[in-house]
């Protein structure tokens, strides 16, 4: 979305980004139990919450974005502009859908409405912008030698670690998100045995697994043979881990642990962790 681009250009992404953050996110824009968190979220779990965003978007764009190459400073002012736009899509669809009423909510139900819904819309933005687009509006900014090397960089070493947990950590959001306001996540973690908790965990590996590893997705299939059960492994415990940890981070904020025991509390992160596991394994491959 910056330097020195055509208007008409710009004004592509822009489009883009409206239409990959109003895909991501209408189920959050229409979900109650959003609005009331909304409500009864603190100052600082706002600040968290856009902190945390601020830097999922930072790592997406520059790992995983139409331009990885970019420099920091674009990924710094894209990031800004996608939170932007999903602060005024989000506050222009709850207007619409008259859950912003000016004369009978306080300013601060208002802003906690618009900005809790505006972080999974901006996530959205930045997906929509980065991968609703053609190959050609892509700029020619490496030559070919800086591009085998950057793509050779991609996946070994911590680079390709670190582009694995943020991507995971966006795909983990963006689908666990749409859950874990419900209160269904409760009630299935409430009723569940020891038993169901650990299917549900091997579930979500085994999900992991076959998503990555054993289908036909754009990007599968690029680990040597030799390597190919550590790979395995490797990639899916940390997918999984960083699944666990979106999951128990969203149903935290979303007040979900207040005043269960430790034990409903760990089986609603595995409960909700099947559903952000597979975000993780199919968002880094679907978004990248």
């Amino acid at each position: 979305m910056t330097n020195k681009r055509p208007i008409r250009k710009s004004l592509k992404e822009y489009a883009r980004g409206i239409a990959g953050g109003l895909l991501f996110s209408f189920p959050l824009l229409y979900t109650m139990e959003v609005w009331w968190a909304g409500f009864i979220a603190s100052p600082l779990q706002l600040l968290i919450m856009v902190l945390v965003t601020y830097l999922l978007l930072l790592g997406y764009n520059r790992y995983a974005g139409m331009r990885p190459g970019a420099s920091w400073r674009s990924v710094f002012i894209d990031s800004v502009e996608e939170m932007g736009l999903g602060l005024i899509l989000a506050f222009a669809v709850l207007f619409v859908l008259n859950r912003i009423q000016f004369s009978e909510m306080s300013m601060d139900e208002i802003m906690g409405k618009i900005i809790i819904e505006a972080m999974a819309v901006s996530i959205g933005v930045s997906i929509g912008t980065a991968q609703l687009g053609t190959p050609e509006e892509e700029p020619e900014e490496e030559d070919e030698a800086q591009q085998e090397a950057r793509e050779a960089g991609w996946r070994t070493g911590l680079k390709s670690k670190i582009s694995l947990v943020v991507l995971a950590l966006c795909g983990s959001v963006i689908v666990g998100g749409n859950v874990a306001p419900t209160e269904e996540v409760v009630v299935l973690a409430v009723g569940a045995e020891a038993y169901h908790i650990l299917l549900m965990a091997l579930l979500s590996l085994l999900l992991s697994v076959l998503v990555v590893y054993f289908s036909d997705f754009k990007g599968t299939g690029k680990h040597g043979g030799g390597n190919l059960a550590f790979a395995i492994t490797v990639d899916t415990c940390l997918s999984y881990l960083t699944a666990l940890a979106a999951s128990a981070f969203l149903l935290w904020f979303f007040g979900r642990f207040e005043g269960v025991s430790f034990d409903v509390a760990f089986a609603q992160c595995i409960v909700l962790g099947v559903l952000a596991s597979l975000g993780a394994s199919a968002g880094r491959l679907l978004i990248k």
